[in-house]
């Protein structure tokens, strides 16, 4: 071993001290740098004792090696990604996107004292859900609403608040499972009410509810099947009906939507998705959405209906637990009061906009970046504009999907298992990572939430070779 090359490591204090080292005090400071200093000089200890012919680098590019770590502990876990996945409301990747006057709304709230529980006008204490009560019983019809941290929670605190240590009634074909296994039995085990089962998992009838109906029956429940669709021989009580039954044996209905959205689909040439304005005239004395699907805004959970029943959740020691923070709600309020021009909704709510792109605009696009994902790709990949479906993501409309267009990449060479992988890791490498998706031994990515196009084309000259690549 080569004692010379161990004994020649600078101390600390002269790695610190260095100019380079107070160089880089001054931008990371020094507690940083000091962590960074000593682990970088332990690890190049026991390199050089484990390796005799090792030489001791120098002090430039040591100093090098401590700023890398200290970039690397700084680096935010939290990025921005380019979501090419095909998937709009992509729950691993935030759900929806803020409008402009979202983020505006948030960061004013961020930066400074708002009036969150204050009446400005009176002087006196106010109520946070006032903020956005009144743009949520404008556009449901319901007569009050409240808001927590999201629809899992409001599902929750509506079950809790309502029909705690008594049966709830839902039909067996709706007892669903979303993402995270999250079941609805399971929430309603924990807000400490007892399911009863009506029905079979293909068809309810009225009469199934009215017989299982009775002293311990706390309230009944529908749950929107947003995530799966059951065909073929199937029945379901509609709900006006089960509206009617509810009321008849004095028990509140209790809707949970899901998704939810505030304007008929249709009319932007989707399909059809219940709205809480449907629930509400439908005759449903409680309809809980959430607010980052195809809402379009912030992570929440919204709870609507009938005045004395919202109370009663409004009141219930769990909202204070469940409550929204003031950046969320002043988002919140912002996505609302877009709500209010239907004519440019499509223009100013980027879910929306995702959602309605045609495929004919998409296909442009393609055509547009093409050749500078062609020149990036070149020896790794061949590359072709392709025809794809993409889908609305976080349960909403779960068997419609839309036509989109998108980038085949192909890794050159023989297709051998995991090339496409590769391929794919190669792109998620880049400075904000791309997200595509895999099929059939492809890359695809699918452009139709691609909106910052400049800034994806110009990260491409960083494509590296994958690992393995042929």
């Amino acid at each position: 071993m080569k004692q010379g090359d161990r004994a020649s490591l600078p101390s600390v204090d002269r790695l610190l001290n260095s100019a380079a080292g107070a160089q880089l005090a001054g931008r990371y400071g020094r507690t940083l740098l000091l962590e960074a200093v000593r682990g970088v000089l332990a690890a190049e200890r026991t390199r050089l004792a484990s390796d005799p012919g090792a030489r001791c680098p120098a002090d430039a590019v040591l100093a090098a090696a401590c700023a890398a770590r200290v970039e690397a502990l700084l680096r935010p876990s939290l990025r921005p990604v380019f979501n090419l996945s095909g998937t709009v409301l992509h729950t691993n990747l935030g759900r929806a996107l803020l409008p402009e006057a979202a983020v505006a709304a948030a960061v004013g709230a961020m930066a400074r004292p708002v009036n969150l529980e204050y009446d400005v006008d009176g002087a006196a204490r106010g109520e946070r859900d006032s903020h956005v009560e009144a743009w949520l019983t404008r556009l449901t019809g319901a007569a009050a609403a409240v808001v927590v941290n999201n629809n899992a929670a409001a599902v929750y605190l509506a079950l809790y608040a309502l029909a705690r240590r008594r049966e709830v009634l839902v039909s067996r074909g709706e007892l669903v499972e979303i993402g995270g296994a999250f079941r609805i039995p399971d929430i309603m085990a924990s807000a400490g009410c007892k399911l009863r089962e009506v029905g079979t998992t293909n068809r309810t009838h009225p009469q199934d509810f009215v017989r299982a109906l009775g002293t311990a029956t706390g309230a009944i429940m529908k749950v929107h099947t947003s995530n799966y669709a059951v065909h073929g021989y199937t029945a379901t009580v509609p709900e006006s009906e089960l509206a009617a039954i509810a009321r008849q044996h004095a028990v509140p209905l209790i809707n949970d939507l899901g998704s939810g959205t505030l304007v008929e689909l249709e009319a932007f040439g989707l399909a059809h998705e219940p709205t809480p304005q449907e629930a509400i005239a439908n005759g449903a004395d409680v309809v809980t959405f959430s607010g980052d699907k195809l809402l379009g805004g912030p992570q929440c959970g919204l709870i609507v209906g009938r005045a004395d029943l919202i109370e009663k959740i409004r009141r219930n020691p769990m909202k204070r637990a469940l409550r929204l923070d003031k950046i969320r709600l002043a988002a919140l309020e912002a996505v609302l009061r877009l709500y209010a021009r239907p004519e440019t909704l499509a223009r100013d709510l980027p879910t929306l906009r995702m959602l309605t792109r045609s495929q004919a605009e998409i296909r442009t696009q393609a055509a547009g970046i093409m050749p500078v994902v062609a020149k990036a790709a070149d020896g790794l990949a061949t590359t072709r504009i392709v025809d794809c479906l993409s889908q609305i993501g976080s349960g909403a409309l779960p068997v419609d999907t839309l036509p989109s267009a998108g980038i085949a990449l192909t890794p050159r060479g023989k297709r051998r298992s995991g090339a496409a992988d590769a391929l794919a890791a190669a792109f998620r490498a880049l400075p904000v990572p791309v997200i595509g998706r895999i099929s059939e031994g492809e890359l695809i990515l699918d452009l139709r939430c691609l909106d910052d196009e400049h800034e994806f084309v110009f990260q491409l000259q960083h494509l590296a070779s994958p690992d393995g690549a042929p």
